[in-house]
């Protein structure tokens, strides 16, 4: 019954788990300037891929609580945007660690970094908006409406405008994709199982951090009804 039911989990910790591995001793492209530093593709890549993911998952819960206010949907679309912001924090910094090695220094004035710094901003915004209201459901409306405004800010800078003109990033500004030049059959048979992985890793520790919060909130309605 266990296994039938939390399947899911333990094939994104199998995935996850051998990512990591094949990862760190696989074979990939000797590329020049990239070299070895190719191998983060499977960390820092993917570490937007879930974050975007996320951020999705809140929006849409977003627009849910705004359609009906059952506040289980502001719940998933706080903590998914928490969540979303840890897998943003360790894509910056394995990014940082990247184009350190590639672009001489971690910092450069890319439109695609910038955009992630102001998206990442933006986002930062939505949770001190949600501590600064003490009203609930006030709160849970205002908050979703930020939400949704950041999410399409967070598409235009990092998805839209980065594509318009010069940039570093690969698919970017006329700058080939990895999977066009150099995003060979060995690397294809880590980097997608890397991307369900981190995916399923992402949505289960929302869904902990949900199930944790509707807890709380039932043990302190108990405590007050006590």
């Amino acid at each position: 019954m266990v296994l039938r039911r939390d399947w899911w989990k333990i094939l994104g910790v199998l995935l996850v788990g051998y990512t990591i591995v094949a990862g760190l001793v696989g074979q990939v492209p000797r590329l020049p300037i990239l070299n070895e530093s190719i191998r983060n593709l499977y960390f820092h890549v993917t570490m937007w891929f879930v974050m975007l993911f996320l951020f999705t998952i809140s929006v849409v819960s977003s627009v849910a609580y705004l359609t009906n206010e059952k506040q289980i949907w502001d719940i998933r679309a706080e903590l998914a945007v928490k969540v979303g912001m840890v897998t943003a924090s360790l894509g910056i910094l394995t990014g940082m660690i990247w184009a350190n090695y590639t672009w001489g220094k971690p910092w450069v004035n890319d439109p695609k970094l910038n955009g992630a710094a102001v998206s990442f901003l933006g986002y930062a915004a939505y949770l001190i908006l949600r501590q600064s209201m003490e009203d609930a459901e006030k709160k849970a409306r205002i908050a979703a409406v930020y939400n949704i405004f950041a999410f399409v800010m967070m598409i235009v800078f990092i998805q839209i405008l980065p594509r318009l003109t010069d940039s570093l990033h690969p698919g970017s500004g006329g700058n080939p994709a990895f999977s066009s030049y150099d995003l060979d059959q060995n690397m294809r048979i880590v980097f997608y199982p890397a991307v369900i992985g981190w995916f399923i890793l992402g949505y289960w520790f929302m869904s902990i951090q949900v199930r944790m919060r509707i807890l709380q909130q039932k043990l302190n309605q108990s405590q007050w009804n006590d």
